[in-house]
């Protein structure tokens, strides 16, 4: 009961520092579909059997820019600030179920004055995952140095529990981007694998998810996904009670048009981006508290029709 009360008093010190500390503009976006959510994994926390927990993103993307990229009176802000609760559970040695369901908070301002315009708030689309751990090896090296590698594969599927916008759509047939959406009206697959491995403290966490996306019954597919990332660690014990491990690394996502009518591309759709991104895990026994930052390196968004911002995560989890 005493963990129980100090991981939440932990949660709420933690999401409120959070929340003050970052400024509103620092948001972005997914590649393209911005309100249905995020797949990034990154570095999971650490744990052994299973682990509950949560995870706030903050993004925000510009759409409706001008043919150079400009501002126009009709470019918009739109703003998606999403609570997700996760979890894993691990089965015997090999087998683990993740699931995530996420909760939305989408805002839109169109022109220069600033003035809400739109929002939506609710249910996102539930994604549950499985994966095989296909190798887990420890090892050491000729100068007696402790090196360790695994590597997990999976494949999970995305439920449409999130409102889709058949309005929003309508506006995409007139070739406006169809991002302002709590759901996909889909039910999607996903296949992914994470390596990881680690000399001493030093370590390499890479992790690779493609999506599939199917038609909804409006006639609208969202267009295949792939994102990889990448994240060099260290690890720092405090005292062998606090675990540190800061890390660095990149975020890559391309996707190519979304379909219309199964033979129209959708003008303001597609494209990819690279990511740089800075973070820090802590882990204190069960209980493990993350965050980190993404800042654009490269992007091409919809022909230079959409711009992402900054993104930023953060989490917090019980092991139990």
């Amino acid at each position: 009961m005493k963990t129980l009360n100090t991981f939440w008093a932990t949660f709420l010190i933690f999401f409120i520092v959070v929340t003050i500390s970052v400024p509103q503009k620092a948001k972005a976006c997914d590649v393209c579909g911005c309100g249905v959510g995020s797949y990034y994994l990154g570095i999971l926390p650490n744990f052994n059997k299973r682990f509950i927990g949560l995870r706030y993103n903050q993004n925000r993307l510009i759409t409706h820019l001008g043919p150079n990229g400009n501002r126009t009176p009709n470019s918009a802000d739109e703003t998606y600030r999403t609570m997700e609760l996760w979890g894993a559970w691990n089965f015997g040695e090999r087998w683990r179920m993740m699931a995530i369901v996420p909760y939305s908070f989408n805002e839109r301002t169109i022109g220069n004055q600033g003035l809400e315009t739109g929002s939506k708030n609710g249910l996102g689309d539930v994604v549950l995952m499985g994966h095989y751990k296909l190798f887990d090896n420890m090892s050491t090296t000729r100068n007696s140095k402790l090196l360790v590698q695994s590597l997990w594969i999976g494949g999970g599927v995305k439920a449409p529990t999130g409102a889709y916008d058949r309005s929003e759509q309508s506006s995409a047939e007139m070739g406006a981007p169809n991002t302002f959406q709590l759901g996909t009206a889909t039910t999607d697959f996903l296949i992914n694998a994470a390596y990881d491995i680690r000399l001493m403290d030093l370590g390499l966490n890479i992790n690779a998810t493609y999506k599939i996306n199917t038609e909804n019954k409006h006639d609208y597919r969202y267009a295949n996904k792939l994102a990889v990332n990448g994240l060099v660690y260290y690890k720092f014990n405090i005292q062998d009670k606090i675990r540190l491990s800061p890390n660095a690394g990149i975020l890559y996502e391309t996707q190519p048009k979304d379909v219309l009518y199964n033979r129209f591309d959708v003008a303001q759709s597609g494209g990819n981006s690279a990511m740089g991104i800075v973070g820090l895990e802590a882990n204190m026994g069960r209980i493990s508290i993350g965050g980190n930052f993404q800042a654009p390196i490269n992007q091409n968004l919809a022909d230079g029709r959409i711009e992402a911002k900054s993104r930023i995560m953060t989490h917090v989890s019980f092991s139990f």
